[in-house]
């Protein structure tokens, strides 16, 4: 018996998620659909996918998992067109930054024994200053030895989530359950307000008095810290991730702009001392992050272990699991 799961979209995440279950393609067969249809071909050809499909209906009809690996502004309209043609006990899957608006839309539209669970991929630490996007940044470890965000409404069947929590297993990362007005807050933080801030730096200096001739002299600080605003196609899955989000953005905004503030004041009173003090406390910030980020030992944190899952894809399907982050294969 093999489980179908449809990946729609193809992009970095949709890909990786197709390329890290290649190992289990006898039992699993991944079907792939993305509006570029020479996009789902070459998904194909990389080896991400069993089949491809150019019709949403047909690629979600027997599909046991859906998983939605698009942008914020094409999520509501998919769930409408995909909505009717569901199977009887089908898992929705997203990996939007977005959980709140996206389960409030499912509850809408999906019938009624149909289920939906909201996911938050982590990058594997090796590919962070990878400024490669789309299918040539997809790689079948991208979500290996690290954190997948769970987060799924009061309610919803224990099957489905453990669902998830399985198949989160199989792609080599660890489940971690959260509630959705916490993923929410948490993805405005690290997710969003990078990519504003980079749009502001942006929109603060190009075409600004003097950009003709500072422009060539903008370097490695400039790029990497505007970076951030080339991760999507275009500013249409921004725009609708942030005001989707809004409550959450703007509370970190307003933070944004009082640390500003601050720096600005050790700045015009020329206050050496404080102004080291907070370039300091950031470096030591930055320093100490980035070590707990590629040590990914988040067991000792303060919330405790993480949950174990009920290894229901090894007992409906006969998948053997990836074995836990630091635990010897049983």
């Amino acid at each position: 018996m093999s489980v179908q799961i449809t990946i729609i979209g193809l992009g970095q995440i949709g890909a990786s998620i197709g390329l890290a279950l290649a190992e289990h393609k006898q039992v699993i067969r991944r079907v792939g659909l993305d509006r570029r249809i020479g996009v789902a071909k070459a998904a194909r050809k990389q080896g991400a996918l069993d089949d491809v499909k150019i019709n949403l209906s047909m690629a979600v009809s027997k599909a046991d998992i859906v998983l939605l690996c698009l942008p914020s502004d094409q999520i509501y309209e998919t769930l409408e067109v995909i909505a009717p043609d569901l199977k009887e006990d089908a898992v929705v899957m997203d990996t939007s930054p977005v959980k709140g608006a996206v389960t409030d839309w499912t509850k809408n539209l999906l019938p009624p024994g149909r289920a939906y669970v909201g996911l938050v991929p982590i990058i594997n630490p090796a590919y962070l200053h990878d400024t490669m996007v789309g299918l040539d940044a997809a790689r079948d470890d991208l979500f290996k030895d690290n954190l997948m965000v769970i987060a799924a409404a009061p309610g919803t069947p224990g099957k489905a989530v453990k669902l998830a929590a399985d198949l989160t297993r199989l792609l080599g990362a660890t489940p971690f359950f959260a509630d959705l007005a916490e993923v929410d807050g948490f993805m405005a933080t690290t997710h969003v307000l990078p990519q504003l801030v980079a749009a502001a730096l942006l929109n603060a200096t190009v075409d600004h008095p003097g950009w003709h001739e500072a422009r060539k002299l903008a370097g490695r600080a400039y790029a990497e810290a505007t970076t951030p605003i080339i991760y999507h196609d275009d500013s249409n899955a921004l725009r609708e991730t942030v005001l989707l989000n809004h409550e959450n953005v703007t509370r970190v905004l307003d933070g944004m702009i009082a640390s500003l503030q601050n720096l600005r004041q050790n700045i015009a009173g020329e206050d050496g001392q404080a102004l080291g003090a907070y370039l300091e406390q950031a470096r030591q910030g930055r320093d100490r992050w980035w070590d707990q980020r590629l040590a990914a030992d988040w067991m000792a944190e303060d919330r405790g272990p993480v949950p174990e899952s009920s290894g229901l894809l090894r007992q409906m399907f006969g998948i053997r699991q990836r074995p836990h982050p630091g635990r010897k294969d049983e």
